[in-house]
């Protein structure tokens, strides 16, 4: 990809007949319309607390001496109608990072009797909206004016990207708030040859065909666009809110079939030589596997050794700094990195591949998606989107994938972002598409042991283990390696009070370790005062201790996206309760099972000791079985009550009744 962008500008550089510059950012504005001030209502959404009346983009790729550049001109104009609308639309953050420079912002306000109040340039200030994995998010903040119901604010500001052009950006059509009119203007780099030409890709939904301006811009628009609302497991926004890609390609139309044939032997003569043999991977592969008496055995070998014994210098984990990774050699070739004992992700993966292949089997680059970006879609002709790589091995007759770059993925298994897709695998002939394996919910279970003890007041106190396995385990101990041990514990401690409500936690200990072949741990004291409710002799006490706080998972009554889990999962809970003193089960009945066929399946079971002084309380859910993740927004009523019951079920109680002792019926 990057081999093709610097292609790409130093062509553009070369032929472009004349440097273009984007015309001054006028602060000039366009009247206001009467009707707009006067609008007392939404125009595409009835309840809408502001809306848009319009939103041009102008995109113009342009040459700064002969260093090329993107230019985005936004102007967008508002009417606010509620109080909700102004507070959510004053005050203003224009997202940028770095190698971006925001500049000619401009805003104001018309108040409803058509007072027109300026933003003074010294209310713009910057700030850091988030720092994470060395990548920092600035903003341009400002606060309009004088902005009451009624009014209309517009604001315009100039996003110049330096030192790239418009290769494969994304421009949206949808905002937090309704749009009457998006309106996108788009001007290419001019170039004397008819190699390259810009194209442009609409994602779901329909803008209007392109046409040619005057001024040389080709204009596409979108009229009453809704808001973008959130929902909880949706898709990923890409595959849901409208957009386009726009990007340069070469000048010629290609079947998709044509195409992925074409990339895939690309790609298979781009990697040969970065996955070479020599006599040191040869040596060390047969080190390796010495003594191994199974292909799973020998593959596992090498993953570990890849894993443990070289260093992915981008990973969190890795503790490098970037002056420290720019100081750093380029690896060329598996035997550097072995030597080094450090490399990037695709480093690391390139000798797991040469080491597989001089253990005896055949082992290619496998080019996949990322799902928690967009849905794949092979009808597209281009290699955009599959930006991520496995290893592709051959096992018997079944190709195997493996991503020894990411540490704490289990063996068998991959991100949960590339699970269940189609990866190309490269090959010098005849490329093919084969689907990556999809873990099922018994590989990602979260289990939760405890043993209680119950006072006569109500207080329920004890220890608890919780482990992690599968796709859980692998977001543990990444968040781990972005957040600091006690950044972790206070979120581990948020997380056990958003379940059991306010409690006592104590003795919390976390296993830190990195090895993927093990369950992510950690244990703690728990002690809930007025777990149970007393009333008179009796105690009512709910058995599912974990759910006690929880809400509704779908609160909503209807839903705009479709339904989409990341991957299946299963909860496993074994509890112990000790009963106070005297009490004992009064006709105690588990919970309902709910049973909801290959998707989803909720048991439990209610046992206790042969004194009676103790009740066992085992609860058992999933989600997800034969890989379903996906359900139509016309399947979620259907959803929703799979999760409701399973609330419902949870918030079941059993009653305790005190027993009257000799002496008490003697008092």
């Amino acid at each position: 990809m990057m081999k093709c962008i610097k292609t790409l500008i130093v062509f553009v550089a070369f032929f472009a007949t004349m440097l273009f510059t984007t015309e001054a950012f006028a602060t000039d504005w366009r009247p206001i319309d009467p009707a707009h001030l006067a609008l007392k209502a939404p125009v595409v959404e009835k309840d809408a607390d502001a809306e848009a009346i319009f939103w041009e983009i102008k995109v113009q790729d342009e040459l700064d001496g002969d260093t090329p550049r993107t230019v985005l001109q936004n102007y967008i104009r508002i009417k606010v109608f509620t109080d909700r609308g102004k507070e959510s639309q004053s005050k203003i953050d224009i997202l940028y990072r770095n190698r971006t420079r925001i500049t000619d912002i401009a805003a104001r306000t018309i108040k409803p009797d058509g007072k027109v109040l300026e933003l003074k340039s010294d209310a713009i200030f910057d700030k850091t909206v988030v720092s994470l994995n060395k990548i920092k998010v600035k903003a341009k903040s400002f606060a309009l004016p004088g902005v009451e119901p009624g009014s209309i604010i517009e604001y315009k500001w100039r996003e110049v990207r330096d030192d790239r052009l418009a290769y494969y950006i994304r421009l949206q059509f949808q905002r937090d708030i309704p749009v009457q009119l998006v309106k996108y203007y788009i001007k290419p780099l001019p170039m004397t040859s008819n190699v390259y030409e810009m194209r442009y890709k609409a994602f779901n939904g329909q803008t209007s065909p392109l046409t040619l301006d005057r001024e040389g811009y080709s204009t596409t628009t979108m009229t009453n666009v809704p808001a973008f609302r959130e929902e909880k497991y949706m898709p990923p926004e890409y595959s849901v809110r409208p957009w386009i890609l726009l990007y340069y390609k070469e000048r010629k139309d290609i079947k998709p079939e044509q195409y992925w044939l074409e990339v895939g032997k690309k790609t298979f003569d781009e990697t040969k030589s970065k996955m070479k043999l020599s006599d040191e991977v040869r040596k060390l592969a047969t080190s390796l596997t010495e003594g191994a008496s199974t292909p799973d055995e020998k593959l596992d070998r090498l993953v570990q050794f890849c894993r443990t014994k070289v260093k992915n210098i981008y990973d969190d984990a890795s503790s490098l700094t970037e002056a420290e990774i720019e100081k750093m050699k380029e690896n060329k070739s598996p035997e550097d990195t072995i030597k080094r004992g450090a490399g990037t992700g695709s480093d690391i993966n390139y000798l797991f591949a040469s080491l597989a292949t001089a253990a005896g089997f055949d082992a290619r680059l496998a080019r996949v998606s990322d799902r928690s970006d967009i849905f794949f879609d092979k009808a597209f002709a281009d290699d955009y989107f599959l930006n991520t790589s496995d290893i592709a091995v051959k096992v018997g007759d079944e190709w195997r994938f493996y991503d020894p770059s990411s540490r704490y993925v289990p063996q068998g298994m991959l991100r949960w972002q590339e699970e269940g897709l189609e990866a190309l695998v490269s090959d010098p002939k005849q490329p093919f598409f084969v689907r990556t394996p999809f873990s099922s919910h018994q590989k990602s279970v979260v289990k939760k042991n405890a043993k209680f003890k119950l006072t006569e007041e109500g207080v329920l106190e004890g220890d608890v283990k919780v482990e992690y396995t599968g796709h859980f385990a692998i977001e543990k101990r990444e968040e781990l390696d972005e957040n600091s041990l006690e950044q972790s514990e206070k979120e581990i401690r948020a997380s056990i009070r958003r379940q059991v409500g306010e409690a006592e936690i104590s003795d919390l200990k976390m296993d830190t370790s990195l090895d993927a072949t093990k369950p992510f741990t950690y244990s703690y004291h728990l002690r809930i005062p007025a777990y149970a409710q007393r009333t008179g002799k009796r105690l009512f006490v709910q058995l599912a201790v974990f759910s006690k706080a929880d809400e509704p998972v779908f609160p909503e009554s209807n839903r705009i996206h479709p339904l989409y889990f990341p991957y299946p999962w299963s909860e496993e809970e074994d509890l112990t309760i000790e009963l106070p003193a005297g009490f004992k089960m009064d006709s105690p009945t588990a919970p309902k099972p709910v049973n909801a066929g290959e998707i989803s399946q909720y048991s439990t079971k209610l046992m206790y000791t042969k004194d009676g002084s103790k009740l066992i309380f085992k609860r058992s859910f999933f989600f997800g079985g034969g890989g379903s993740i996906f359900f139509p927004q016309s399947m979620y009523p259907q959803i929703k009550q799979i999760f409701d019951l399973v609330q419902q079920q949870d918030k079941h109680t059993i009653t305790l009744k005190q027993e009257v002792t000799s002496q008490q019926e003697g008092n």
